[in-house]
């Protein structure tokens, strides 16, 4: 696949490393209006400023993953239904690949082999997609899974465990909002369902993770401050209680081995404020630093390795 050189903006992706990278929370809507906003978090500093420049293309919807400390990719949704865009980090110059997704459709969830591959799963059109695309990051070149998402369904959370598998959870299918969490094994994509879903049937979830340890994912429409975690060691899931600001749906990054953050989100009215996970002891706390722009329904990703 070839990288088209029509479009140009900023963003990054979900990723691993230490306390020298970065997160951006970039895209989103308030009413009728798709922003382009980006905003970007030090994870070293923890100070937040605005990004140089914006997403090709406003919308909400949006995901993204990383092949991290090399590029970002991120499906535009609502903005441009097919577009995917590439964020080099290291100029951090984007361009819109010359193959999209392989249906247009917004509300995909994404995750990420880093150094492999990276995954957009589902979304919603006229119904609720199962379809999941897969991106070789050595060429760019696109595939779809022979099994995607079950049930079919938009709007859910991703994350990674390593090189082993990647997760998408929750969101929003023909029976209302949905509780399952799918599994892709990294070594066949072959898919799978956890015995134990989220806690809570939900969408606009968002998901994070530390490395190898466990992944993190809010409750979206729940309207609840709490996080589930799943422990990868077993799939086992524990619930955080009283760990978010009082936000429907935030976007959430990872500072891999050191915190999750969780920024923005709209419960009524539009948030700005950041909340960190510590990993250490999951214990949670708001940064003194907030969002210049923000809008709801965003995407939250970071490259650890910058």
């Amino acid at each position: 696949m070839t990288v088209g050189a029509a479009k140009f903006g900023l963003f990054a992706a979900a990723g691993a490393g230490g306390e020298t990278g970065q997160g951006y929370f970039c895209g989103g809507y308030y009413g009728s209006t798709k922003y382009t906003y980006v905003n970007r978090l030090a994870f070293g500093t923890e100070v937040t400023t605005s990004g140089a420049n914006t997403t090709t293309g406003g919308g909400y919807g949006i995901s993204g993953c990383s092949n991290n400390g090399v590029a970002g990719y991120i499906a535009l949704g609502s903005a441009a239904g097919t577009d995917v865009d590439k964020l080099t980090f290291g100029t951090e110059a984007v361009a819109t690949l010359g193959t999209g997704l392989s249906l247009s459709r917004y509300g995909t969830a994404s995750f990420a082999n880093s150094g492999t591959a990276g995954y957009f799963g589902g979304g919603v059109t006229n119904n609720y997609r199962a379809e999941t695309d897969k991106y070789a990051f050595s060429d760019d070149s696109r595939t779809s899974l022979a099994a995607g998402l079950d049930p079919g369904r938009g709007m859910g959370g991703g994350f990674a465990n390593g090189s082993t598998a990647g997760y998408i959870c929750g969101g929003v299918g023909g029976y209302g909002a949905q509780s399952a969490v799918n599994k892709w094994a990294f070594s066949d994509d072959s898919r799978s369902t956890l015995g134990t879903g989220l806690s809570e049937a939900c969408y606009w979830v968002s998901g994070c993770a530390n490395g190898t340890t466990a992944g993190y994912s809010n409750l979206g429409t729940a309207n609840t401050t709490s996080v589930n975690k799943f422990s990868f060691s077993d799939d086992s899931r524990s619930i955080l209680t009283s760990t978010l600001n009082d936000v429907s749906y935030p976007a959430g990054a990872s500072d891999n081995g050191v915190a999750a953050y969780f920024g923005g989100g709209y419960s009524g009215t539009l948030a700005q404020s950041v909340r960190k996970i510590a990993y250490s002891d999951d214990s949670s706390s708001t940064l003194a630093a907030t969002f210049a722009d923000y809008r709801g329904a965003a995407a939250g990703l970071a490259n650890s390795a910058a």
